[in-house]
């Protein structure tokens, strides 16, 4: 039976791209099942910091870890209410009518990379990690040229549905439901790369005590099972 909870204003959040359609499901389950009503925009995690650092009014934040952690440190978050919820695997893809390339080993990995012409990326922190790991492959300065940056908040895949990019990398839950991409699957071995994403209430919060409820909820078993649909590990 539906539980009905006392009338609210509806709890806002705020939250990177990565995690937009398992907050989308959960807030609209949630709402269903018992009234509890929350909503969160999203965008690219550089853009939210930003706003968050700005003043933006709001109850919650979902974004990774380490970008919790610095907005904690400058007074943004409320201390002591960062959770760490999910973590997110960075994969790689290709346009849906090429041929897949194999994936299982760092040497397919370099393969894929030294024979794409155009490799795109996030300004994220699948973007970052993507970068460092280039480095660490010793193919930065090989690479360079035939690397693209997605916009703030636009998947990295649709640059391989529009024919701009033949490789991709992204977490998996930006990838995933994308039309005309073939997703090949997690980097191999050493190569591969994880982001954990945290939630916490946010200074501005004019409610903190259901700021905080609603943070039990996000790090709860009904949360865990919508992301875990949507491409997102328990943290």
């Amino acid at each position: 039976m539906r539980r009905e909870r006392a009338t609210h204003r509806e709890l806002a959040g705020l939250s990177s791209m990565a995690t937009r359609p398992a907050l989308a499901e959960l807030c609209e389950h949630l709402r269903l099942a018992d009234g509890t009503r929350m909503r969160f925009a999203s965008a690219g995690g550089v853009e939210i910091a930003r706003r968050v650092r700005e003043g933006a009014e709001a109850d919650l934040l979902v974004l990774a870890a380490d970008a919790v952690t610095a907005l904690e440190e400058a007074g943004h978050v409320v201390p002591g209410t960062a959770r760490p919820l999910w973590t997110s695997q960075v994969v790689a893809a290709v346009p849906a009518a090429a041929p897949a390339p194999a994936l299982g080993t760092v040497d397919d990995l370099r393969a894929a990379l030294t024979s794409a012409t155009a490799i795109a990326y996030s300004t994220g922190p699948s973007g970052t990690a993507l970068l460092d790991l280039l480095h660490r492959l010793a193919l930065a300065d090989v690479l360079t040229d035939r690397l693209i940056q997605a916009p703030p908040g636009v998947p990295a895949g649709t640059l391989l549905a529009s024919g701009r990019a033949d490789l991709a990398f992204q977490q998996h839950s930006e990838l995933m439901d994308l039309p005309g991409v073939t997703v090949l699957g997690p980097l191999p071995g050493d190569t591969a790369l994880t982001s954990l994403f945290t939630a916490a209430v946010l200074a501005t919060t004019t409610d903190p005590t259901r700021a905080r409820e609603a943070l039990d909820l996000l790090a709860g078993e009904e949360a865990t099972q919508h992301a875990a649909a949507r491409g997102l590990t328990r943290a």
